[in-house]
Formats: structure tokens, C-alpha cells, sequence
């Protein structure tokens, strides 16, 4: 199944959480046998454990498993006649693996506070890139094995390659112009979580600059500002702990 395969390449490339759905044992008449496999996320599946009452009950099965954040995993034994009415008369087992990819974490800026971030990020499971048309402040040198530094303009770069719905991004540029900027090439098609550093008195100026543009309120009421926690941070150190712990906290909540 070599498209089948490409397609969970390009999910995990992507960061998109999905489920592998594999026969484990097959007994008796059954549409499939053991190996068969299928990939469902939210939205679509790929590949096929028989179809029918069989697939369907295996579809629901997985987007529960998706949707909750406690469990991992899944397994349906069920016999194909007596338990989903079907005329086949074997029984299926088949096992559910949530398969999610390193959460990838954008970071606009590579000040202090964007260095202290990319340098927390990574040892909690997120996969880094900084971003800042700085060259002295976007040096390889200044951030951790691993992660992938940018020296150019957020906005261009934007243009060129942007988040995927799965993703998260943080912006702690040093110019509030540049915030409004790049907040407005992200709202065009939001990643999962938009966190921009700043006080109140700025967010609210950042907010209206982005309703006049034409950005509902839902959409702009997605970003979190003051991004972080509220637990009094104050030094880079502190404030990247708040911004990790809030995005965890996301990263932890049903998608």
C-alpha cells in the first residue's frame, strides 16, 4: 500500500494526530485478514480493516480515542454476525494506536525571552524553529542542538511556509509593529495555538489594529495575550516556564 503509507508519512510530517487501526487476529469468514490496516483522523480515512458495520464501528472507535486525551490506545474483539449484523460469520480483533508526531512550536523573535523558549521547549517533546530577520540575534550558536533557526523576515518567511493547523506558535518580536504583522499572516489561517507577549495596554492597541483589518472577533479572541500563565513571571526564564505551561495544558485538552 504505497499511497497508504505516504499518507501517514505526510500526517506525521505534519504533526496531525491520527489513529492506525491494524487487524491483530481474524478468525472464520472475515472481510480482511490479520495485517490489514486503515488510518483515521477526524476529518478522513485511509486504507480499509473490511468496511461495513466492522470499519464503522472501527471509525467511531478511533475518534473517541482521538478526542480524549487520557488513552493511548484501543481494542475492539467482536464477533461479525452476532455483535454487528453482518453476514460474515468470523470474528475480528482489531488494535487502535493513537500515533502523534512531536508538537511543533514556531517562535517569532529570538530575543531573550524567545531564546529562554526555545531553549525549555524541546526538553518537554516540542519540535523548535525560531524565527528573526535579526542576524546577530538568529545565530545557531545561541540555541540547542536541534533547534531550527531562521534569519529572516517572519512575514516573508511566512509567505514561503507557514504553521500547520496542528502547530503552535508564539510571537515575542521586539517591535510592536512587527507583532501586528506577523499576528495578522497567522490569522489568516490559525495554527492551533497563537501566543503573543505583551501587556494589556498592547494587546488591546493589537487588538483593534486587527479588527480594523477585518479579523472577527472569534478569530482574534483565539490568540492568547498576555500569553502564559499568570503565576507572577518575570525574568526570560520565568516567563518561558508560564508560556510552556499553558501550551502543555493546550497540548493536553481533546484537539
Amino acid at each position: 500500500m504505497p499511497g497508504f503509507f505516504t499518507e501517514l508519512a505526510r500526517l506525521e510530517a505534519e504533526g496531525a494526530p491520527f489513529i492506525l487501526a491494524t487487524v491483530i487476529e481474524a478468525g472464520g469468514s472475515t472481510p480482511r485478514e490479520v495485517g490489514a490496516q486503515m488510518a483515521v483522523t477526524a476529518e478522513a480515512l485511509w486504507g480499509t480493516v473490511g468496511g461495513g458495520a466492522i470499519e464503522l464501528r472501527c471509525v467511531e472507535i478511533a475518534r473517541a480515542l482521538l478526542s480524549d486525551p487520557l488513552r493511548e490506545t484501543e481494542t475492539l474483539d467482536v464477533h461479525l454476525n452476532h455483535d454487528l449484523g453482518m453476514s460474515c460469520g468470523g470474528r475480528m480483533k482489531v488494535f487502535m494506536q493513537k500515533i502523534t508526531a512531536a508538537p511543533r512550536l514556531w517562535i517569532f523573535g529570538a530575543g531573550h525571552c524567545g531564546t529562554a523558549l526555545a531553549h525549555l521547549a524541546p526538553r518537554v517533546g516540542w519540535a523548535v524553529t525560531v524565527i528573526d530577520h535579526r542576524p546577530e540575534w538568529a545565530d545557531p550558536a545561541r540555541f540547542p542542538e536541534g533547534v531550527h533557526v531562521i534569519a529572516a523576515h517572519p512575514v516573508e518567511r511566512l509567505s514561503e511556509a507557514r504553521p500547520a493547523p496542528h502547530d503552535y506558535a508564539v510571537i515575542v518580536n521586539y517591535s510592536h509593529a512587527l507583532d501586528g504583522e506577523v499576528l495578522a499572516a497567522l490569522l489568516s489561517a490559525p495554527p492551533r495555538y497563537i501566543g503573543q507577549m505583551a501587556s494589556r495596554r498592547k494587546w488591546i492597541k493589537l487588538r483593534e489594529g486587527l479588527l480594523a483589518q477585518g479579523f472577527s472577533e472569534a478569530v482574534v479572541d483565539q490568540v492568547r495575550a498576555p500569553v502564559g500563565l499568570p503565576i507572577q513571571a518575570f525574568t526570560p526564564e520565568e516567563i518561558a516556564v508560564s508560556i510552556l505551561a499553558q501550551m502543555v495544558a493546550e497540548r493536553r485538552a481533546a484537539p
